[in-house]
């Protein structure tokens, strides 16, 4: 695996997308390797809980040009299996058997915010930024709209959604997007408090805990997987659409994109 490490000490799993230059921009590589590692782990009896983080400066900033590119040529279908990919990922890390903390090291938009949402806890240093910034591209955040949605509400994401702003942590954090902020220093300090309460609470109930609040809140991975079915449809056909194509091309071309009223 080049897209991520991943280390394990005293039962505790570090998983870190690891493209730094590149801000861990995802791609198909990327998308695929957390899938595959946050899917063993979460099968693997010798794990207490993940910690995901990104290498480098950033968390996570969304979609990869080159990703983007091929999109744009893409066909309807081929766009579709892309967002199924991302969706299994989404779905894998919110259905995680073990407790997943996100460790938020630095910037964080679109999808970034997605791995975010999806995890149990969520700690960012104080100085990130943060932006669902789909819809200046002529697109929605349709794939990770189910967990962003639970965490901030949806208040918030009616305007998130569609002003596209970027915003801070301290924002983040009152929006429920983020549990606690903290100066980069303190942030591994922050992420091994977290640790020692969930290691000193028994694994089993641990997990009888995180699904006890998947089912009061009516959420099932098969009526999860129903509804990334109906995201990754809509998201393919906005990437193909005339105002998903002008969204895409302006930003590949760094302009400003002009839609049609």
């Amino acid at each position: 695996m080049s897209a991520i490490l991943l280390e394990t000490i005293e039962q505790i799993a570090y998983l870190t997308m690891n493209r730094p230059t590149l801000h861990n921009a995802f791609d198909a590589a990327l998308i695929a390797e957390l899938t595959q590692a946050i899917d063993c782990l979460s099968r693997d009896d010798s794990v207490r809980a993940i910690v995901l983080s990104g290498a480098g400066t950033s968390f996570s900033a969304g979609a990869d040009l080159n990703w983007m590119r091929a999109q744009q040529n893409a066909s309807s279908s081929e766009n579709v299996q892309d967002a199924r990919n991302l969706s299994q990922l989404m779905r894998t890390l919110a259905f995680c058997s073990k407790p997943t903390i996100a460790k938020v090291n630095g910037q964080a938009f679109g999808g970034g915010v997605g791995l975010i949402a999806c995890c149990d806890i969520a700690i960012s240093v104080d100085s990130a930024k943060f932006g669902l910034t789909e819809s200046k591209l002529g697109l929605a955040p349709a794939v990770i709209s189910p967990y962003v949605i639970s965490a901030i509400g949806q208040r918030q994401a009616l305007r998130y959604f569609q002003t596209a702003e970027v915003f801070t942590a301290d924002n983040a954090l009152g929006i429920g997007l983020l549990h606690e902020i903290c100066v980069a220093d303190a942030l591994d300090e922050s992420i091994q408090r977290q640790l020692k309460f969930l290691k000193a609470a028994g694994p089993n109930a641990v997990k009888a805990c995180k699904q006890l609040v998947q089912r009061t809140a009516n959420r099932s991975i098969e009526a999860q997987m129903l509804m990334d079915e109906e995201n990754a449809q809509l998201i393919a056909k906005l990437r193909v659409s005339p105002e998903g194509q002008e969204g895409l091309s302006a930003f590949l071309e760094k302009r400003k994109a002009v839609f049609a009223g």
